[in-house]
Formats: structure tokens, C-alpha cells, sequence
């Protein structure tokens, strides 16, 4: 055919046209279900295969526009209709009508992407542009997101932790970004899964953006939907759906956490580029089992036996990938946590010492390794400065984590830098603004410094993050009894105690401490007989016999014949604990009021100045005083006044010596009402610190 002829057949026969009004409405169904269908949770390779499909139909749809003609009478075949017969001119108009409005429709589609993705232009007297369409609220940075938790579709529930881990992996990833503001899991963990109060979340959470997710593991297999919504206004500004392998799971991760940046207009340096995309192991066995035990290392309810069974998963974790760092560096955050908080040995700080060394010989520039080795210096050396600088380090790869904020006003507590501490607690409270853990902290240190009409503020705040910890409420219920001598607070909050909930005899050893406080010598007992377990984990943190309480309220009945079998019955245990740990104060401070109570005054002092020589608070400003006060009530304990009243005297005005101890609290409200210090009810020096005013606490 001549080629002149072959090009006026195909204008003819509006083979152009079709080729045009195909092209635009395939490029329209391929965007328009981009969007839209990974918001119905579609496996990616539904989008995947349509776009095949349209790009297979191209070539048929121009065969077909060829091979066939429309008439009145229906689709024939183009060799079948004389030119009188054929209405090609008018099929053309209403192709080219058709052309007209698709193209309209993909050309306002195509301005609202363009203007959505638009990127922000500096000018001279702006610092930027907006980088998303719509701006977030005052006060709320445009770049800031909150991942709440991911929906577990997984048959299996038993795969729950595995939803929980993959939302946790994803804001560490994000964490890493600096240009973005992070929530942490700890604030958002108790928001359900795809809410409908979005809006609603995203202020409470200070945040623009949410990202919302659902995850299905079924055996080796996974798929994972993630949509990046815009809190404000209810966009959904990104969404992607994943069918990976349990070994391709980490470049899911990395994906995600580079998509949303890109969308926030957060820019990656290539530091943190590469930080994101590194794969944490080659082991997808060993990252299952790190997941297992991030979900008992997370947990809220701070349990000895959580802590042991994530210890156990990390170390079998390891066992198949020695060079898994990422899980060395969270084994050795947690031993050493554990030997804060329960079992300080040196086992277990040159363990978690070891392990930190490890992570870091593995990967030198891991974040998670130098917060790792930072709180093995803070809490198994006291090393302060040490701590201070890994976290300094630690922040700057994982810029989005309030914890390091946190645990630096921490170790400023320590250090009796209190108004600092109360900067950082803020700043990281600022950053982090439903972190339960750190409202709670913040309270404590406001009420260490007595400054009680802003503890109270604090602890509501504090309850209101955690409204299901009936141990926190029971631990804010004391303000009104420093602060006011009313007692009626706490016997609400220990009635509210849901039945069974008695972690380490935490609830037991303050409903025992509560009725003492009220001279409620039955209740005592009853509070002591209705515990389960053998033992209750002290508030010095050493596990003591029951026997020891039951002996606490003979003395306080004034029975001492009755109470010295019982309190020889705890001695045993409690000797043994001592030299177990021997460089532990606490254990120390146990055992000499053990003495004390035994009549045994030379053994009682011996233990109680060993204590303040462990921890002085010239070291250690958050511990010390409680040691003091320890040696205060020994000294009263055994016939020494002229010892006691003085400490008491400088601990009024001390910060931390007020606290939570039943046996080492110093303030008026204390010295008035507790047993503990009837020994100098007679002395008019006691008679008169406890008559005047309440001293101010002085701090710096």
C-alpha cells in the first residue's frame, strides 16, 4: 500500500484517536488505582498486573480500531462497509468530544499532583516553603509523624508480636531521619489500630501526619499495607502495599521510612541513607526472634520475668546470627536494666558490658550500641560523664529518641543538677508528649524537690498517659500524704486495684505500708496474708520474706518478743543476699534496718554507714539521701538521737529524701505519722522539727 494512502486510512478510520483517548484513560486508571486500591488493603501485584494488562491492550486496541468500523447497524468488519455507508467522520467527533474531556479530567489530576508534590523554594524572607499542601497546626512542625500501632490480620494470633515489631522497626528507621519529628511506640502504643479520630490523635500526639498500617505473616510469607495520612485535613498523601519474604523484610522498612521522608520533604543525607537501609541481619529466623523479644522488652508493666524471657530470645537470636549487633545492643540495654532494677551482680554488668562492646565492634557507628554502652556506664559504674558522652553520640544516629533526652536529665539528677533535670524532662516531654514512663519521672523529681503544688499538675498528667497502671496511681496518691497529711488518696487508689494485679508484691508492700501509716495493725496483716508469693521484691529493690513485714507490725504493736522469730526467720535470706551483692547499697541498708529491728546496734550501724560509703550523695544525689535517711532511722532505731536529729534536720531540706521508700522518706508528714520513728516521740527536738513549718528544699 502506497504510505500516503496507508496514513490517510488510518486518519480515516480514527486510528489516531482511539490511540490517544487510550493512551490517556489507561495513564488515568493506572493512577486513579495507585491510589486508591492499597487503601482497600489490595496485594501490590493486583496494581502490578493492571498496569500490564493496559500496556498489552495498547497494540490490540489500535488493531481493532483497523480491523473494525462502528455503523448503525452495529461493529463490522472495515472491508465490509462501502465508503457511502461509512460514519467514520462522525465516530471521529465523538472521539475527538471524548479526547476533549479525558484530557481535562488527567490534566486537573495531573495539577493536583504536581501541586501536592511541589517542592518547598527558599526565598529571602522565608525560611521555606511549606512542604505539604496543607499546614499543620501552630505550634505542630510540618515534618512530624506519629506510627501508630499496625493491625495484625495474621490468622495466628500468636504473629501479634510480629505487627508490634515491624511498626516498632519502622519508627527506629524514621527515628534516624533528623529532619523528621518522631513519636515514639511508647506514646502511641495504647492508640488502637486504624482509628477514626485521627485529627483527634495527631493533637494530642503534637503531630501532622499519621502512618497506619496492617501486617499478615503467614508462615515464610508477609504483606504489609502502610498509608501515610495528613491528620488535618484526612489526605492520605502516600500508601503502598508489600507481598515480601520474611528475608526481604528489612527492605520494606527502609522503603517506607524513605517514602515518607520524601513525602514530608525530609531530606537524607547519605550517613542516614545508609543507616535506614542496612539490614539488621542475613537471618530472617534470628529477626523473628529479636521482634519476640522487643514485644517483653517493651512492656509496660516492668517485670523481672518479661526482662529474663527477652534476655533468653536475644541471646537465641544471636546464637544464629553472632553478628547480629542490633540485637546485642538491645540484650545488653536490658541485662543492664536488670541489674539496675533487680539483680545487680557483676555477672550481669560484664555481661551487659560485653555485649555493648560487641555491637559496636560490629558496627562502630550503630546508634543503638552507644545508647547500649552509655547506660552500661550510667547504671552498672556510675560513670557519669562516660554515660553522657555515648548518649551524646547516640543522639546524634538516632536523633527522634526522647529516651536519650530522658536519661540525660536523669543522670543530671544524679549529679544534683535539678533544674537541668527538669529542662530535659521537659525538652523530652516536649518532643515525646504521651510518653507515660517520662511524665511519671518528671513527677517523681518534682516531688524529690517537694515543690508539691507543681507535682500535683504533673501527676495528673502522669495518670492520665497511663490511666490502666493502677501502680502509677497508687504512686501519685502519695503527693496528698506529703503534702497534706491525707492518707485518703491512697486508700482510694490501692482500693482500685484490679484483683491479681501485684507485681513483685508492689501492691501488697503498699497497701502493708498504707494501713501502718493509719495505725491499722489488721489490715497490715491481712495485706501480707493475701499475698501470693513467698516473698515481695522491697522498695530497696532486694527481695524480703513475708516474715519481715509480719515482723514490722509486731514492733509497730509494740510486740518485739513476738516480732524477733519472724525477723530471724528473714535474716537468713537477707544475709544472703547481702553477700551475694555485696557492693549493692540497698541490700545493705535492708539488712541494718534488719539488725536494727533485732537489737543488734553494732551489726545495725556497720550496714547502714556501708550503705551511704557505696552510694554518697556526693556521687549519687538521687540515691544517697535515701541512704541517709536509712542511717538516720538506725541511729534512732538504736539509742542514738543525738545522731539521728540532726540527719533529719539536713534531710528536710534535702532534694530526693523524700521518696516512695516506706522505710527512708524523710517529711514532716513522715516523721508524724510513720512507726518507724516512735523511738524519738519523747525527744522536744523531735517534738519540734515535726511542729514547725515544713523547711525549703534547697537545690541548684
Amino acid at each position: 500500500m502506497n504510505p500516503k494512502k496507508f496514513f490517510a486510512e488510518l486518519k480515516r478510520r480514527n486510528v489516531y484517536k482511539v490511540a490517544v483517548v487510550y493512551a490517556i484513560v489507561g495513564w488515568l486508571v493506572i493512577q486513579i488505582s495507585s491510589t486508591v486500591l492499597p487503601t482497600f488493603h489490595t496485594p501490590e501485584w493486583v496494581v502490578q498486573t493492571l498496569v500490564v494488562v493496559v500496556m498489552l491492550g495498547f497494540p490490540i486496541a489500535l488493531i481493532l480500531a483497523w480491523a473494525f468500523e462502528l455503523t448503525p447497524e452495529g461493529i463490522k468488519r472495515a472491508e465490509d462497509v462501502a465508503p457511502s455507508e461509512s460514519i467514520t467522520h462522525r465516530t471521529g467527533q465523538k472521539l475527538t468530544a471524548l479526547i476533549v474531556f479525558v484530557a481535562v479530567v488527567a490534566a486537573v489530576l495531573l495539577l493536583l499532583q504536581l501541586t501536592r508534590h511541589k517542592p518547598a523554594v527558599a526565598t529571602g524572607n522565608s525560611a521555606a516553603a511549606s512542604a505539604v499542601s496543607q499546614s499543620a497546626a501552630p505550634g505542630i512542625p510540618e515534618k512530624s509523624i506519629a506510627v501508630l500501632p499496625f493491625q495484625n490480620l495474621s490468622r495466628d494470633l500468636d504473629n501479634a508480636f510480629f505487627a508490634s515489631g515491624i511498626q516498632d522497626e519502622i519508627i527506629t528507621a524514621l527515628a534516624k531521619v533528623r529532619g523528621l519529628k518522631v513519636i515514639s511506640r511508647t506514646s502511641t502504643a495504647h492508640y488502637q489500630s486504624s482509628p477514626e479520630n485521627l485529627t483527634q490523635i495527631a493533637g494530642e500526639l503534637r503531630v501532622a501526619n499519621i502512618l497506619e498500617g496492617s501486617v499478615q505473616k503467614a508462615g515464610d510469607k508477609v504483606h504489609i499495607n502502610v498509608q501515610l495520612v495528613r491528620a488535618e485535613t484526612d489526605a492520605h498523601l502516600w500508601a503502598q502495599s508489600y507481598d515480601r519474604s520474611l528475608a526481604d523484610i528489612f527492605a520494606v522498612e527502609a522503603e517506607v521510612a524513605r517514602s515518607v521522608a520524601d513525602e514530608l520533604r525530609a531530606t537524607l543525607s547519605p550517613e542516614e541513607k545508609a543507616r535506614v537501609e542496612t539490614k539488621p541481619t542475613e537471618n530472617s529466623d534470628a529477626y523473628v526472634l529479636y521482634l519476640r523479644a522487643g514485644e517483653y522488652d517493651n512492656r509496660p508493666t516492668d517485670l523481672l520475668e518479661d526482662e529474663q524471657k527477652a534476655v533468653e530470645l536475644y541471646t537465641k537470636a544471636i546464637a544464629l546470627d553472632p553478628r547480629f549487633a542490633l540485637a546485642r545492643a538491645r540484650l545488653s540495654s536490658t541485662l543492664a536494666h536488670i541489674y539496675l532494677n533487680f539483680q545487680p551482680t557483676a555477672a550481669i554488668a560484664s555481661r551487659a558490658r560485653f555485649e555493648a562492646e560487641e555491637s559496636l565492634r560490629l558496627k562502630p557507628d550503630l546508634g543503638e550500641g552507644h545508647y547500649a554502652r552509655g547506660m552500661c556506664f550510667y547504671w552498672t559504674q556510675k560513670d557519669y560523664e562516660g554515660a553522657l558522652g555515648e548518649l551524646e553520640v547516640a543522639e546524634r544516629l538516632l536523633s527522634n529518641n526522647a529516651d536519650i533526652e530522658a536519661v540525660v536529665a536523669y543522670i543530671r539528677r544524679r549529679q544534683g543538677r535539678w533544674r537541668d533535670a527538669l529542662a530535659g524532662l521537659d525538652r523530652a516531654l516536649a518532643r515525646d508528649p504521651r510518653n507515660a514512663p517520662i511524665a511519671a519521672e518528671y513527677f517523681r523529681t518534682l516531688c524529690g524537690l517537694r515543690d508539691w503544688s507543681a507535682a500535683a499538675p504533673a501527676g495528673e498528667r502522669a495518670v492520665a498517659l497511663a490511666p490502666d497502671s493502677a501502680t502509677l496511681r497508687v504512686d501519685v496518691s502519695h503527693l496528698d500524704f506529703w503534702s497534706k497529711d491525707d492518707l485518703t488518696p491512697l486508700r482510694a487508689a490501692l482500693a482500685g486495684v484490679p484483683a491479681g494485679v501485684d507485681p513483685d508484691g508492689a501492691v501488697t508492700l503498699a497497701r502493708w505500708d498504707a494501713a501502718l501509716l493509719a495505725r491499722d495493725f489488721s489490715a497490715a496483716e491481712r495485706a501480707v496474708a493475701g499475698c501470693a508469693t513467698e516473698t515481695v521484691l522491697s522498695s530497696f529493690g532486694a527481695p524480703v520474706p513475708k516474715d519481715y513485714l509480719l515482723g514490722c507490725i509486731a514492733v509497730a504493736k509494740g510486740e518485739p518478743i513476738r516480732a524477733q522469730p519472724l525477723f530471724e526467720n528473714a535474716r537468713s535470706r537477707l544475709e544472703a543476699e547481702t553477700a551475694a551483692i555485696p557492693l549493692d547499697s540497698f541490700r545493705h541498708a535492708q539488712l541494718g534496718l534488719l539488725y536494727a529491728y533485732l537489737d543488734r546496734k553494732d551489726d545495725a550501724v556497720r550496714e547502714g554507714r556501708r550503705a551511704v560509703e557505696l552510694t554518697p550523695e556526693s556521687r549519687d544525689a538521687l540515691s544517697g539521701p535515701v541512704f541517709s535517711g536509712v542511717l538516720a532511722l538506725i541511729y534512732a532505731r538504736t539509742g542514738e538521737p543525738d545522731q539521728a536529729l540532726p540527719l533529719v534536720e539536713r534531710l528536710l531540706t534535702t532534694p530526693a529524701a523524700v521518696n516512695q521508700n516506706p522505710e527512708a522518706s524523710i517529711s514532716l508528714s513522715d516523721l508524724r505519722r510513720r512507726w518507724q520513728w516512735d523511738p524519738l516521740r519523747l525527744d522536744p527536738r523531735f517534738q519540734k522539727i515535726i511542729a514547725g513549718p515544713e523547711p525549703k528544699t534547697i537545690y541548684k
